[in-house]
């Protein structure tokens, strides 16, 4: 499914990138000063009523949602399944994935509307009815949605924190998804609000760590720098890098799984973001989709980028056993991501560079379920009303301790499938209503 749709995620955010005049470059300035420039004014943080989320929460919460264990067991499985090359094509993915997000972001806030409390209602079954009037489309969305938030969002993220805590602190499965099933369940006494309210103050804590962690790792092997930038822009464009003998990974492949792994970590066209960035206090729509720019930048660019240089840079990457098990079939050869990425640290900081990941491992999928919550909610509330919070909820701690201890092979491609159905009518809508997006951008930047 996914290498169908590849080709329609990158001409729509194309399309996007040459109508806007190539915004998340010409803009560069902008889009920086507007987002990380804002970081410490109160505007971003209040809320007035009628809004849901701060400018700050909704772009926290979008953050939890994309920085899960995707950015790092998941960078880490792209480079041994698709090369190091895969990485060039994740950054092509995400450049254009820019464009895309901030399409669907701005729609978000110019078909949002108040409900009879006074509050706001958004998100792409929003546009999917008010603006290319068809609810069809607007129910396929919200059911695949849930279904996501349940998978994606939920079983497959638990099980990856559990995994790590077994093997790193042989913490038990079940003590874990029990652990999860009663935080998750607190924070939904408190309503959508404490979801917000928590994603805001855990989110920064964790980003900042990595971050800090991860520069320190790169210095400590930042004479590898270069030949690993070299590795990647060359393997992008091998059509078959031989390794002893064997074929290796090709062009193909590492386009492929890049610019799935680009989609599937930044979340760009799935129209997920949306969900909490409609309901954001703010007026001008562009502004909300800079914050959505941002999130990609950051995701991406920034931290998936760190881990594939602590990979390539620490030694740890073996081409050849990767390229020979991926030629005779033998994918259970092949390194865990998660594992991978944690003898990455463990080679600048001993153990304790595992112990590092696997904690990062756990906040990062913590985050990512309380997010996908949130989301799954706002999509059950679209098909069912306000009365289906408590169901969903249910269903969602009870798939949560699942996840822990389930072996979920096929959840994963489950996953794959759902998350590349969601897009389709959300990548229809932001095509249908294109002329919005040029609109509300050319006002902007006009005015």
């Amino acid at each position: 499914m996914w290498t169908l749709l590849i080709p329609f995620f990158l001409a729509e955010g194309l399309y996007f990138t040459v109508k806007t005049n190539w915004f998340q470059v010409t803009k560069v300035r902008l889009w920086l000063k507007s987002t990380i420039g804002s970081l410490f004014h109160f505007d971003i943080r209040k809320r007035e009523e009628g809004a849901e989320a701060s400018q700050w929460q909704s772009i926290c919460t979008v953050l939890a949602a994309t920085i899960g264990t995707g950015n790092m067991a998941g960078v880490a499985t792209a480079i041994t399944a698709g090369g190091p090359g895969a990485i060039f094509w994740m950054w092509v993915s995400a450049f254009f994935g820019m464009m895309l997000t901030y399409a669907e972001n701005v729609l978000g806030i110019c078909y949002r509307y108040r409900d009879k409390e006074g509050k706001w209602v958004g998100g792409p079954m929003v546009y999917m009815e008010y603006g290319c009037h068809r609810r069809w489309m607007a129910i396929v969305f919200s059911f695949l949605c849930i279904l996501v938030s349940i998978g994606m969002g939920n079983m497959t993220q638990i099980n990856s924190a559990a995994s790590v805590l077994e093997t790193s602190f042989h913490i038990p499965s079940w003590l874990t998804g029990m652990t999860a099933v009663i935080l998750v369940s607190i924070i939904f006494i408190g309503g959508c609000r404490r979801i917000l309210s928590v994603t805001e103050k855990i989110v920064p804590i964790m980003a900042i760590a990595f971050l800090t962690a991860a520069v320190l790792a790169i210095g400590i092997h930042i004479k590898q720098i270069p030949a690993a930038f070299e590795m990647i822009l060359k393997e992008a464009f091998t059509m078959r890098a031989g390794v002893s003998g064997v074929a290796g990974y090709g062009i193909g492949t590492a386009i492929k799984r890049g610019i799935a792994r680009g989609v599937f970590t930044n979340e760009a066209g799935l129209g997920s973001s949306v969900m909490v960035n409609a309901v954001a206090d703010v007026k001008e729509p562009v502004q909300q989709g800079m914050w959505a720019i941002f999130a990609v930048f950051l995701d991406t660019f920034v931290m998936c980028t760190l881990t594939a240089l602590i990979i390539l840079t620490s030694g740890v990457y073996d081409k050849t056993s990767y390229s020979l098990a991926i030629a005779n079939g033998q994918l259970e050869y092949m390194p865990d991501g998660a594992v991978l990425t944690g003898k990455a640290f463990a080679a600048s900081f001993g153990v304790r560079g595992e112990w590092f990941v696997a904690i990062c491992i756990v906040c990062f999928a913590f985050a990512t379920i309380l997010a996908w919550s949130y989301y799954g909610e706002r999509a059950a509330n679209y098909l069912f009303g306000k009365k289906s919070r408590i169901f969903y909820q249910l269903l969602f701690l009870g798939a949560l301790f699942s996840g822990s201890v389930m072996e979920l092979t096929v959840v994963w491609e489950l996953s794959d499938l759902w998350n590349a159905m969601m897009a389709i009518p959300n990548l229809a809508a932001v095509t249908i209503l294109s002329k919005d997006v040029i609109k509300a951008t050319r006002r902007y930047i006009d005015g």
